[in-house]
């Protein structure tokens, strides 16, 4: 959303001229810290599976070499343990709501593809030795999660949260866009991390904050997004 990009037009700047492809936009932007100046690709795909596929299919075909790639933005906090303005950063990837199960897959898989997506483990091991002042803004006061992340078609609520939470125990979050970016960057073998701000609660408790504006939680995610770019290419990545 627009409010999800805001802030990396914030912390970047420009690098050449933006341009669409169907409703997807594409702004070349650059990353600059003390160390070094690094090119990045955003890319905002709008809402849902289908759109977020198609629009990083099409940067992956832009790029002069296989990128990292990063998913941002906000999420639903499903876990119990969750709260809004809460940071995740994803171990794994699952459909919500992809249902095989009468042909023996797993519910979440899709049919000829892995039951998960896993992002690369020593990619997640070298972040969780960074610290949170570097991870999230001086700001941040809520919880940094590392976990399994959701996504699917349908937008989980207090009505539908029961069965989720049964199926996937462990999910940290859920969006309308992760899992599939996740799926194509397997397809294209291309090293892919999710990090998400926590912006309302699916089925919170009495004393739990239901919701916060996306424009608020956001540049949580956005920092987070360009630390891991950051530590990436310090540690002589991509």
């Amino acid at each position: 959303m627009d409010e999800e990009a805001a802030p990396f037009f914030e912390l970047t700047e420009p690098a050449g001229d933006s341009f669409s492809c169907g409703i997807a936009e594409f702004f070349p932007r650059v990353v600059r810290s003390n160390q070094y100046e690094q090119k990045v690709l955003l890319v905002r795909s709008r809402i849902g599976l289908v759109n977020a596929a198609a629009a990083i299919t099409t940067a992956l075909r832009l790029a002069p070499s296989t990128p990292l790639v990063v998913s941002a933005g906000t999420a639903g906090g499903l876990h119990t343990s969750t709260n809004v303005g809460d940071l995740v950063i994803g171990t794994e990837f699952t459909y919500t709501d992809a249902d095989a199960t009468a042909f023996g897959y797993a519910r979440g898989q899709v049919p000829g593809m892995p039951e998960k997506f896993d992002v690369a483990p020593s990619l997640v091991d070298s972040l969780g030795a960074l610290p949170q002042s570097e991870l999230a803004p001086v700001e941040f006061t809520g919880t940094i999660h590392r976990g399994p992340m959701l996504a699917g078609g349908s937008f989980v609520t207090a009505h539908n949260v029961a069965d989720t939470r049964v199926v996937f125990p462990d999910a940290i979050s859920t969006d309308m866009e992760t899992t599939a970016i996740a799926q194509v960057c397997h397809n294209e073998d291309v090293p892919f991390i999710a990090v998400r701000a926590i912006s309302d609660l699916c089925g919170p408790t009495a004393d739990q904050v239901f919701h916060l504006e996306v424009d608020l939680v956001a540049p949580v995610s956005a920092q987070a997004a360009l630390a891991v770019i950051d530590h990436v290419i310090a540690a002589g990545g991509h």
